[in-house]
């Protein structure tokens, strides 16, 4: 990174909670779960600054194996958390192998193009590279294969039929891929492109990267939500 780019002091930081703190006792204030929205920021603190230092290791290894271990906890962590409404509504248990193979399925198979196809990485398992850029997919087909795994329970629920209830739950599943890509460039610079501007790269380098998120994101987070509908139809 460049290095006009200064690390943020860690009381500096806390300035960015302010607005988080005003949305959560509004959230309190309207009955809303606001103690899991704590929780869930609170554990977002933690979790990146420890990271932060797991990364430092990791981004050193020569080993693939660790590599490799790395993206069997993505993969598991991010399936286990795509549950969360299903679990609500107790279905949580039977529906994880299918998450798993969703989200598993699509997502390598997408970080297997850019990383080998896009970008030829000199070593498959290069750790500065694949490690984000799976962060960035497994991250995305969580969310969307969430939204869809909950809409699809919704309109079963409602008395849908099967190829109804697959059809509505994908476009409600994909709702915020499709507004992002029509939102980026006019509305909002997406993270990876501003935080290669802010390092120093030209912007015309940074958009080709950014354009290859934005194919990745839909890619993985549409086909894995796809392959969960397709597995989910199938058990009736």
């Amino acid at each position: 990174m460049d290095a006009s780019l200064a690390p943020i002091p860690l009381v500096r930081l806390l300035a960015a909670f302010a607005p988080s703190l005003v949305l959560l006792w509004v959230m309190h204030r309207w009955s809303l779960p606001a103690r899991a929205a704590l929780l869930a920021n609170g554990r977002m603190l933690v979790q990146l600054l420890a990271v932060g230092y797991v990364l430092t290791l990791v981004f050193e290894t020569e080993r693939p194996a660790v590599v490799v271990g790395v993206l069997a906890v993505m993969v598991a962590a991010s399936s286990w958390i795509a549950l969360r409404p299903l679990r609500v509504r107790g279905e949580g248990a039977r529906a994880y192998p299918i998450v798993l193979i969703a989200i598993a399925s699509a997502g390598l198979a997408m970080l297997a193009i850019v990383t080998q196809l896009v970008l030829e990485l000199p070593r498959w398992f290069e750790p500065h590279v694949v490690v984000p850029l799976a962060g960035m997919i497994f991250a995305n087909a969580m969310n969307t294969v969430s939204l869809a795994a909950e809409r699809f329970a919704a309109e079963r629920g409602r008395g849908a039929s099967l190829e109804e209830a697959r059809s509505v739950a994908l476009d409600a599943g994909l709702i915020p891929q499709i507004n992002g890509l029509l939102a980026v460039g006019v509305v909002s610079l997406p993270g990876m492109m501003t935080g290669q501007i802010l390092s120093g790269v030209d912007p015309l380098v940074a958009v080709r990267y950014q354009i290859m998120v934005m194919c990745m994101v839909f890619g993985s987070g549409g086909l894995g939500a796809v392959l969960y509908l397709q597995l989910r139809f199938r058990r009736g």
